[in-house]
C-alpha cells in the first residue's frame, strides 16, 4: 500500500484555505502558502490526556571557553546559500571539544550571526557560549538589531551560575534579554530569525552541553515567509503572550518552498499533539521517533495502533527517565513495539518523528502534556524525502548506538 503524495492532498485542499493575512515578499525561492490540514479541529482521543510533569531538566554548569577560531568582523560576511534549507546534527562521538569549533553547529551558528545584516530576534531556552555571546554583540555594534527572549529559570536566573554569565555579557553591551516573566511552565523554544529572512530551529539548545555532549539536530529554512511566521511567534513572546490564551494564527502558518509543504506550529495554542496524531494516523509505511521525553500516552496510543495495522515503528529514547512513571516506554515495549534506550553517555536531546521516509516533524517540544499545554514550544513539518532521508540516516545510526531494554526492566501487566 502506498501513501497518498502529501503535496497532492495539501492542493486539493488549496480552495478551502483561509485568506493570508501578511502580504508574500520576494524571496529566493518559490512559496505558495496552504496548509496542511482540512481542519485545525483537534483529532478525538479514545484515551483521556494525563498531565505528566518533564521528567527532569537538568542544569548546565560547565564552563563555556571563549572560541576565538571564528573572526568577528565588523561588518556582515554574507556566504551565499545554494538551496532553501540545511540539516546539521551534533556528533558527540567526534566533534565534542569546545576549543575546536571546526564543523561543529557552533561554528555554522556563528556564521549566520556573522552574516546578519539588518536583526537577529531570538528565542531559546538557554545560554552558555561566550563565542556567540561575542559575535552577537560585534552584530550589534555594526548596527544589528539583536533582541534575546529567555525563560525566566532558565534562562536569566541560571546566567548567575558558574559557567554562565552570558546574557549579562549581552545585555551589558545593549542587547535587550526578556524572559518570561516567572512562569511555572517553560519558554522552551528554540528559534533564530535572521534579517527575516532565515530560520533556524531545531531542538539544539545553545549550550556547550547542547552541542558539544548531546544528540540534537537544526534545520535552517530561508523563506521571508517562514521567517514572517516565526516573527509574529517571536512578537507575541516579546510583548508577554504566553500559553494558551496566546493567540493562534495555524491557519496562515502553512507554505510550499520549491514543491516542499512545511508547516509551522507553536504550542501551547495551537493544539500541536493532535496535529502530531492526526500525520501518525495518516502512516503507511514507517514511523520512526528519537524522544528526549515521550510521556503523552494518546500520541503513543496512536503509533501503537499504527504499530498493529502493518506500518513499521521504531523509537529511541534517552534513557535517564525512560522507565519513569510517566514514561510511556513501557507502553511501546509491551505492546511489542521496537524501542531502545540511547547509547550516548550525556543526552539525547532529540525530539524528531519521521514518517513514511518523507514528513519529518522537529522542533523544541517534548511529547508530553505539559509542552503541548503550558510550554512556548515550536515544531516544523516538512515533507520532503531528501530532508527524511537526513533524518532517517541519523536515526539508524542512534538506533544502532542504543540498546534494548534489559529483561525485568520493565513489567508488562
Amino acid at each position: 500500500m502506498t501513501r497518498k503524495p502529501f503535496l497532492i492532498t495539501i492542493i486539493f485542499l488549496l480552495a478551502a484555505c483561509a485568506p493570508l493575512d501578511f502580504p508574500l515578499t520576494d524571496s529566493p525561492t518559490t512559496v505558495t502558502q496552504i496548509p496542511f490540514y482540512a481542519s485545525d479541529t483537534p483529532a478525538p482521543f479514545i484515551v483521556p490526556v494525563t498531565d505528566t510533569p518533564e521528567p527532569f531538566i537538568v542544569p548546565v554548569t560547565d564552563t563555556a571557553p571563549v572560541i576565538d577560531s571564528l573572526p568577528i568582523t565588523d561588518t556582515p560576511v554574507v556566504v551565499p546559500a545554494t538551496k532553501w534549507w540545511d540539516v546539521y546534527f551534533t556528533d558527540p562521538l567526534t566533534i565534542n571539544n569546545p576549543d575546536i569549533v571546526d564543523d561543529s553547529i557552533d561554528e555554522k551558528l556563528i556564521r549566520l550571526i556573522n552574516s546578519a545584516q539588518t536583526s537577529i530576534h531570538i528565542a531559546s531556552f538557554e545560554f552558555n557560549i561566550t563565542s556567540i555571546a561575542e559575535a552577537l554583540i560585534a552584530a550589534k555594534n555594526r548596527g544589528v538589531d539583536v533582541k534575546w527572549a529567555t525563560d525566566s529559570k532558565h534562562g536569566l536566573e541560571y546566567d548567575t551560575m558558574p559557567g554562565r554569565g552570558q546574557f549579562a555579557l549581552l545585555t551589558g553591551a545593549g542587547i535587550e534579554v526578556k524572559d518570561d516573566a516567572g512562569r511555572s511552565a517553560l519558554m522552551h523554544n528554540k528559534f533564530w530569525i535572521f534579517d527575516g529572512q532565515t530560520v533556524w530551529t531545531g531542538s539544539t539548545n545553545i549550550t556547550v552541553n547542547g552541542i558539544f555532549t548531546q544528540n540534537n539536530n537544526v534545520l535552517v529554512i530561508r523563506s521571508s515567509d517562514i521567517a514572517f511566521i516565526f516573527e509574529r511567534e517571536f512578537q507575541e513572546l516579546w510583548s508577554n503572550q504566553f500559553g494558551p490564551r496566546a493567540p493562534s494564527t495555524v491557519n496562515n502558518q502553512w507554505a510550499i518552498l520549491d514543491g516542499t509543504p512545511l508547516q509551522v506550529l507553536f504550542s501551547s495554542e495551537d493544539h500541536v499533539v493532535s496535529n502530531l496524531i492526526a500525520l501518525v494516523n495518516d502512516a503507511q509505511v514507517n514511523i520512526r521517533f528519537l524522544a528526549f521525553s515521550f510521556t503523552d500516552y494518546p500520541l503513543a496510543k496512536a503509533m501503537i495502533d499504527r504499530a498493529a495495522a502493518g506500518v513499521d515503528v521504531k523509537g529511541v529514547y534517552e534513557t535517564f527517565g525512560s522507565t519513569s512513571t510517566g514514561s510511556e516506554m513501557k507502553t511501546f515495549w509491551c505492546a511489542g513495539v521496537p524501542v531502545r534506550q540511547d547509547g550516548n553517555p550525556g543526552f539525547l536531546h532529540d525530539k524528531i518523528i519521521i514518517i513514511d521516509n518523507s514528513i519529518v516533524v522537529t522542533g523544541s517540544l517534548n511529547y508530553s502534556s505539559n509542552a503541548d499545554d503550558s510550554n512556548e514550544e515550536n515544531v516544523v513539518i516538512v515533507d520532503n524525502a531528501e530532508i527524511a532521508a537526513l533524518y532517517l540516516q541519523e536515526f539508524e545510526k542512534l538506533w544502532n548506538q542504543a540498546h534494548d531494554l534489559e529483561a525485568g526492566t520493565v513489567a508488562c501487566e
